[in-house]
């Protein structure tokens, strides 16, 4: 395991190493982030504003407002779409390369992935949580989390991050079959802010419905993090949550795995 870190860890130092050198395209970056959060912000303060309950979804005002800014944030940092660059290396014959060389290439991607997430994690999002932090507790009148809900929640989020890329990596695969998946991404990336929590928190949909997601890896993605940083998941039910994200990470890795072996039999060269 260690010996394969080493051989793919220059795929992440790489993409680290190319978001900083672009600096415009870093301050755009953090000019859209915040832009998207204050946007969420101002929708549900509206909502809160017309409702004659304190209380929606299981959410206070003050929580809902933790809510917006984590979940965006979270999502910001774990969905890296892979499945774009899959689709871009189909369309351009460069997969070809990637076949015949020693390595793996759903792990370079993956790496790659991973790169782009500490570099998103580190550089805007920490400070950002930071200033939740020190928000939630001056100005919202809420506790400072504690050590053990901050270690559970970036396992969580570590976790989450497998789960989209595997996932992401399954959707990719379309791009062998269809050869242009651009129309299939903006479809998915839509769906996945309503199904991952995102848009509306899962507690503000039916019980029959929450169930029913509970058994879905969408949740996994950004809804339990978060729910694990507020505080709504304890003791055992934390436990339960990253035992669910962990078989997610395993199943969608082993559909990956099946799926690559079905559609390198069909393997069409456009480009290159």
């Amino acid at each position: 395991m260690l010996k394969s870190f080493k051989i793919y860890w220059p795929f992440a130092s790489n993409q680290i190493k190319a978001n900083f050198a672009y600096k415009g395209s870093f301050y755009l970056y953090m000019l859209r982030k915040f832009f998207g959060m204050f946007i969420y912000y101002y929708l549900w303060m509206a909502i809160y504003a017309s409702s004659t309950s304190d209380v929606l979804g299981g959410f206070t005002k003050n929580e809902m407002i933790m809510y917006v800014f984590m979940s965006y944030t979270i999502s910001d940092i774990i969905m890296i779409n892979i499945s774009s660059d899959i689709g871009r290396d189909v369309v351009d014959g460069n997969v070809a390369m990637n076949l015949i060389k020693p390595i793996n290439y759903r792990m370079s991607l993956v790496f790659r992935a991973f790169g782009i997430m500490i570099y998103k994690l580190v550089m805007p999002s920490l400070f950002i949580w930071v200033g939740l932090e020190i928000f939630k507790v001056t100005k919202l009148g809420m506790s400072v989390s504690n050590p053990v809900t901050i270690l559970a929640f970036f396992i969580s989020m570590f976790l989450s991050f497998l789960i989209y890329v595997f996932f992401d990596y399954c959707f990719g695969m379309l791009a062998f079959v269809t050869t242009y998946i651009f129309g299939m991404t903006i479809i998915k990336n839509a769906m996945l802010s309503f199904l991952t929590g995102r848009l509306i928190p899962i507690s503000f949909f039916p019980a029959v419905v929450q169930k029913i997601f509970s058994f879905l890896p969408f949740t996994a993605m950004t809804y339990v993090p978060v729910m694990i940083y507020l505080g709504k998941y304890t003791g055992e039910q934390i436990l339960l949550e990253l035992g669910k994200q962990l078989i997610w990470a395993i199943l969608l890795f082993l559909i990956g795995g099946f799926l690559w072996k079905k559609v390198e039999k069909r393997i069409v060269i456009l480009g290159g």
